[in-house]
């Protein structure tokens, strides 16, 4: 059984930083895109940041962009989300996934087939 638990979130004052995690476990993810995405209450889940296995092909939500970092510890089979500079438009629960098709680089959450539990963020003003 394929599981993805993540951890890390939280309740934070804007402008402060979280690090999330998520670990893979019943497989391996060597060659697939993992990513992170988000949902906040009433708005349909969206793109947050991918990152190949080889972490040649990252993107990130424009939203995002120069504030948050994913990185992958192929290894221990994880992928992570650092934080910074947070803004209360953060908040939401986010997810962890993992693109069930080797090489492939998608951005869809539809196109992802495994999914975390998700942990909520929270930023405050």
């Amino acid at each position: 059984q394929v599981q993805l638990v993540e951890s890390g979130g939280g309740s934070v004052q804007a402008g402060d930083s979280l690090r999330l995690s998520c670990a893979a476990s019943g497989r391996t993810f060597n060659g697939n895109t993992m990513g992170w995405f988000r949902q906040a209450p009433g708005k349909e889940r969206e793109f947050v940041a991918a990152r190949s296995w080889s972490g040649y092909r990252i993107q990130y939500a424009d939203s995002v962009k120069g504030r948050f970092t994913i990185s992958r510890d192929n290894g221990k089979n994880s992928v992570f989300l650092q934080m910074n500079s947070l803004k209360p438009e953060d908040t939401a629960v986010y997810y962890c996934a993992a693109d069930g098709q080797s090489g492939s680089f998608q951005l869809d959450p539809q196109r992802y087939e495994y999914w975390g539990q998700g942990t909520q963020v929270t930023v405050s003003s």
